[in-house]
């Protein structure tokens, strides 16, 4: 039986769960302090639209050097909101996250570990867990964006969707994690993610870009005119607070740099 069925979720490990569990002595409930260019990108608010691109640019985060903005983020007239947040990992390798994306998926007790105090629960939509890729399947989370609870859909795409060389990621050690989202059991998608892992001297850096709202809404297997004109109406209809993108980006934030210090010792414990 999944470890999925018919229990209760809940945040963090009861005491069965720790005493049991091959993941307890990974499960580390504090969390750091908010990296400075967080904290920093909180306090100047959201910035002018032009100087975040948008999702068609995506795949020029192969080009060397960096955006204009690598933290930050903006709010559009059409309800739409673009969040990008750059996160160094010292001691990680992109590898370890090509690794990660696809073993966490299968348990709960696994997602937790990435972020304590918000992750909830994870499966995969086509109820497979011995697979070992993630490109082309969903992933369905339950995890808390500030103090919402969320039933997110993460639908992992080729890197070349989005633009990407494949080949030349492959050759420079890079790894393009891509992905369409939405709710959970709702018929639309409402955004796109893209996290950029890139070898740097000491270890690696992910560059995150999050686009939602607006022209990213269309509804499922609408990609034509009308379903763009669904999507834009919809995000209208609701568009992101300036609140939720900020819990976003914390959320972001604390995520990656918790995971980034266990990573290392996570990938060769569990990596077979």
């Amino acid at each position: 039986m999944s470890e999925h069925a018919d229990k209760v979720l809940h945040l963090g490990l009861n005491p069965s769960e720790a005493a049991t569990s091959p993941y307890a002595r990974f499960f580390k409930p504090e969390m750091e302090s908010l990296p400075e260019n967080v904290r920093e990108a909180l306090a100047t608010g959201a910035l002018a639209h032009e100087l975040l691109p948008t999702v068609e640019h995506a795949g020029e985060l192969q080009a060397p050097g960096y955006w204009p903005v690598e933290t930050g983020y903006t709010l559009g007239s059409d309800g739409s909101a673009r969040v990008f947040v750059l996160s160094p990992m010292p001691g990680v390798t992109p590898a370890m996250w090509d690794w990660w994306f696809v073993w966490h998926g299968s348990s709960g007790q696994r997602y937790k570990l990435w972020h304590p105090q918000a992750h909830v629960d994870v499966r995969w939509q086509d109820g497979r867990d011995d697979l070992d890729y993630y490109i082309g399947r969903v992933s369905n989370v339950v995890e808390y964006v500030g103090s919402v609870r969320m039933n997110v859909a993460i639908r992992f795409v080729s890197p070349s969707v989005l633009g990407f060389d494949e080949q030349r990621l492959e050759s420079s050690g890079e790894l393009a994690v891509c992905a369409r989202v939405g709710l959970a059991g709702a018929p639309i998608e409402t955004g796109w993610l893209v996290h950029h892992i890139r070898p740097v001297p000491g270890g690696s850096e992910m560059r995150t870009r999050i686009w939602l709202g607006g022209a990213n809404v269309r509804p499922r297997g609408m990609p034509g005119a009308i379903g763009a004109w669904l999507g834009r109406t919809a995000s209208r209809l609701q568009p992101i607070t300036v609140t939720q993108v900020e819990q976003l980006m914390v959320h972001d934030a604390h995520e990656m740099g918790h995971l980034a210090a266990i990573l290392p010792q996570l990938y060769e414990t569990f990596k077979t």
